[in-house]
């Protein structure tokens, strides 16, 4: 239980899913025409992937606002994700970056210009997206209270089922994540790897 006066952390669960372009399109025209339109609200993230939490620094360009996010797990750990989240002055972001940088938590920093438009589809959070790492993929989500109860969590799950379901979307299981993931970030090592040796490379 929480500490007297202090606000429960939300959990959301989330499920996400990757796709072609094609089925992109046809979900697009789907939650167009059915869901509740909530916005574009493309962002500019920094992350930090820590062996159990996921760190960010968000940019949120669409609307102009900034937030520090710590999940307090990570993809491919499970579907229920705790997290604390506080909003930051959109001027103070490159600040926090190198506060977390100074930390040491640099080799763990990587950065993602994320395309999203956001959709309420049958009492369930769908941001429909796209970035470089990931290409065209959706996050389906349903925020819940910390102390909701094991079944809330499972109506919950089975909510994003039903709806990814009747939208045509197959989620992805958590193996399938933790497999994508782990890939992201030994290419991403390697390409700071390969950073490092060119600037210390002597010069010919």
């Amino acid at each position: 239980m929480p500490e007297e006066g202090t606000k429960p952390l939300p959990i959301e669960i989330e499920m996400r899913a990757r796709y072609d372009k094609e089925t992109h399109d046809r979900l697009t025209a789907r939650l167009e025409g059915e869901a509740t339109d909530l916005g574009r609200d493309d962002k500019h993230i920094y992350f930090y992937v820590l062996p159990d939490k996921l760190l960010k620094v968000t940019d949120n360009t669409a609307a102009g606002t900034a937030k520090i996010t710590l999940k307090h797990s990570k993809i491919g750990q499970g579907a229920a994700f705790p997290e604390t989240e506080f909003p930051i002055a959109r001027e103070d972001v490159p600040a926090a970056v190198a506060v977390f940088n100074a930390l040491g938590f640099e080799p763990h920093m990587h950065q993602a210009d994320n395309q999203r438009h956001n959709y309420r589809f049958r009492g369930v959070e769908i941001a429909v997206k796209w970035s470089e790492a990931w290409g065209h993929h959706a996050e389906f989500e349903v925020l819940l209270d910390d102390d909701a109860s094991d079944t809330a969590r499972e109506e919950a799950a089975a909510r994003i089922s039903t709806a990814a379901q009747d939208l045509g979307v197959t989620l992805m299981t958590e193996q399938e994540l933790a497999d994508f993931t782990a890939a992201f970030e030994s290419v991403e090592q390697a390409r700071k790897d390969q950073l490092s040796f060119e600037e210390i490379e002597p010069q010919t």
